[in-house]
């Protein structure tokens, strides 16, 4: 019986301590905007990788690669925060590409292993929906992150950056509609 009983202790312990002992999860954003305007209008505008002019927060982007697989770009933001990116996959047909971040100063941006894919859609009565989904993982690898480098603080700023990107761009289409 003491032998049952010290083998449960062990087994309920260990399992403790596996419990504790995991890292950060995976955490997903997904942001749509309705734009009143075409899909290839909306296309049109954000289908240059090297070209986030549409973006209130990115100052200037340069870039080698065009829109090639293995394409680079470096995204100086307003701040003055550098944001070095890579193509993964590009589909025109599908209006759609995929990105990852290389390098970013969790300070600017508090994630790691970052990737995302902007999509555009048709849309309601005539016009688009764009989709920006990505998916990363806290700027703090290990446990016990501090408050600016937590799940939260990831997830939101990602938010952030997706929803004023999108929120810009639809005024900059629908102006003058």
């Amino acid at each position: 019986m003491k032998r049952w009983c010290l083998l449960l202790f062990v087994l309920l312990f260990s399992c403790t301590l596996a419990a504790n002992a995991h890292g950060p999860t995976r955490q997903k954003v997904t942001v749509k905007q309705q734009i009143s305007a075409p899909p290839e209008a909306v296309w049109e505008r954000v289908k240059n990788f090297h070209d986030m002019s549409w973006h209130p927060i990115v100052a200037k982007t340069e870039g080698n690669g065009g829109n090639d697989k293995g394409a680079t770009r470096i995204l100086t933001l307003v701040n003055g925060g550098i944001i070095n990116e890579e193509l993964k996959k590009y589909d025109a047909a599908k209006q759609s590409f995929k990105y990852k971040i290389n390098s970013v100063d969790v300070k600017i941006l508090p994630v790691t292993n970052y990737s995302s894919t902007l999509t555009v859609k048709a849309g309601e009565n005539g016009g688009s929906q764009i989709v920006w989904k990505g998916a990363f993982y806290r700027g703090y690898p290990n446990n016990d992150p501090p408050p600016e480098l937590n799940d939260q603080a990831a997830k939101e700023a990602v938010t952030g950056v997706y929803k004023s990107g999108l929120e810009n761009l639809k005024k900059l289409l629908e102006k003058g509609s």
